[in-house]
Order: C-alpha cells, then structure tokens, then sequence
C-alpha cells in the first residue's frame, strides 16, 4: 500500500477520486491548494506520489510540481488535466480528465508506485 497526495481545489473531486484511490488499496491525504501540498510534504515523508490538478489558484499543478522537485526530486508527480496539452516546458505524466479508475489505476502503476492492492 502506497500514501497519495492528491491536490485538488474542488472538494466535491478531490472526494470522488480519493475514493476510487482508497478502492485501490492506498492510504489519501488531501490537500485543496498547492500551498497546503506542500505543507503536507514537509510533514509527511511517507508520501509517495502526488497526484495535483493542473487548473487552481494560486499556484497551478504544474508549478506545484516544479516546488516539489525543489524539495523530494526522487517524488513522482501525476497531473491530472481536462485542458489537453501541458504548458510549455511543462514534462510530467497526465491524466486526462474526465478519468475512470482503470486509468488512475494505470498512472499510479505507471509512476512506479507500490503494488495495486486487489479491490
């Protein structure tokens, strides 16, 4: 079992997905801005992937991302989008929004992260 950040300003999403991540054998924690992910991070080693959206205020998924790598390099990052194409310079794994649980399933594996309990 793996512990996920999952980083979205929409609580009503932020709800659903963890949902579907617990559903896949790993522990949540949510946190509804880039600040608060990072505030999470400085307490919490045990995080092993963060999954952000890319549309917030204050500080987008990307740049959240480029934060993170600034603290935890070896910290996968997923961002999770319904705009399509990544801002310039932008190199992360995505995750198309809408997604359903196969293909968060798939980018949690694909970001090398722990064995995919069985539901």
């Amino acid at each position: 079992m793996s512990t996920i950040l999952l980083v979205d300003d929409d609580a009503l999403a932020a709800m659903g997905t963890a949902d579907l991540i617990e559903d896949l054998g790993h522990t949540v924690i949510t946190a509804q801005s880039g600040a608060q992910a990072l505030e999470v991070i400085a307490a919490r080693p045990d995080v092993d992937l963060v999954i952000t959206d890319q549309s917030m205020p204050g500080m987008t998924g990307v740049e959240l991302a480029a934060a993170l790598r600034e603290r935890r390099p070896e910290l996968p990052v997923v961002l999770a989008s319904g705009y399509g194409a990544l801002p310039e310079g932008a190199d992360l794994p995505t995750l198309p929004k809408p997604y359903s649980q196969e293909m968060l399933e798939a980018a949690i594996r694909d970001a090398g992260v722990g064995a995919i309990a069985h539901r």
